[in-house]
């Protein structure tokens, strides 16, 4: 399927951008860079403008302020743009009526798609034996594959995704992972929003992160995790002052709370683990009332938002 990567890649550069809807600001001064050949993760919560930025990215909203461009043009001035974006922002945006393999049959010539590419992708998308069946029929996770699928008709160099996990089993997300590394090894460029923290931390290798419209963090999965970063789980509030009793006052190292009463310690896990075994040599009741874990990226994501929020009050 893949069999025209470009040696050199397709860049989407968003500088500024900003968008203002009845006086509110949605998305403010918002910049990154997506690379090809990577998969970059979009993040936020829900109303972050994750969404609206998309739009702009995909020249369904003019930016109040900013750019956004696709190979160094933005998205109208695209000389062939169904061969360049493959895009999906709503996963189940279907005519209910119509055959899987009629929707994509419709989408077929502005993406110059022959009837056999559209076989192809039916198969590769997994709806081979419910490309007659009515679109109304599929499940949630079926109408994301016939998305992901009309998205590919034009062969695209870049893939915009909003939330194309949403709906799937565990085989379909992972079937997903796979693919769309693939795609992105082979040269191409990813960009994906998601919820799905634990899958997007094995998914992406960068990482844009956005609060109340503006930029929170750009960079790589690996630099936001870190490697001297720790979370600590109490399980009660015994276990919570005895923990910020050792972490905090007794070593020094800087420990914030995130969502959820959970400890962020700047420490590696080993030397949090040495420290925690000591309490527990103190306090035996304690054992069995907390957790050490290495940093992933919900505990990451919750610190970072929280850190943004509290900045912004």
């Amino acid at each position: 399927m893949m069999n025209r990567p470009d040696p050199h890649g397709v860049t989407v550069d968003v500088a500024g951008l900003s968008r203002r809807f009845a006086g509110r600001q949605v998305v403010d001064d918002v910049s990154f860079t997506v690379q090809p050949g990577r998969v970059t993760g979009f993040l936020g919560p829900n109303g972050a403008g994750k969404t609206t930025t998309l739009r702009m990215v995909l020249g369904l909203l003019e930016p109040t302020t900013g750019t956004a461009t696709i190979g160094g043009r933005p998205y109208r001035d695209l000389p062939s743009p169904t061969t360049t974006v493959g895009a999906s922002l709503e996963g189940n945006a279907h005519a209910r009526g119509r055959r899987g393999i009629d929707h994509l049959r419709s989408f077929a010539p502005p993406a110059r798609a022959s009837r056999a590419r559209v076989d192809d992708l039916l198969e590769t998308v997994g709806l081979t034996e419910h490309a007659r069946r009515p679109v109304g029929s599929y499940s949630l996770g079926m109408q994301q594959r016939l998305a992901l699928a009309t998205a590919l008709l034009g062969d695209p160099d870049v893939l915009v995704l909003d939330e194309p996990a949403n709906g799937l089993d565990p085989m379909g997300v992972y079937w997903l992972r796979t693919f769309l590394r693939d795609f992105a090894a082979s040269g191409r460029t990813v960009l994906l929003s998601s919820h799905m923290l634990a899958e997007m931390e094995l998914i992406a290798d960068d990482v844009v992160l956005i609060d109340h419209g503006r930029t929170v963090y750009v960079g790589t999965l690996q630099d936001l995790l870190g490697e001297e970063r720790t979370v600590v789980t109490p399980f009660g509030p015994d276990a919570h002052a005895a923990l910020i009793d050792v972490l905090r006052a007794r070593t020094g190292v800087h420990v914030g709370e995130v969502q959820g009463n959970r400890l962020l310690v700047d420490a590696p896990a080993p030397t949090v683990q040495a420290w925690t075994a000591t309490l527990l040599q103190e306090r035996p009741s304690l054992a069995g009332t907390f957790s050490v874990d290495r940093m992933g990226l919900e505990a990451a994501f919750l610190a970072r938002i929280a850190q943004h929020e509290e900045m912004a009050r």
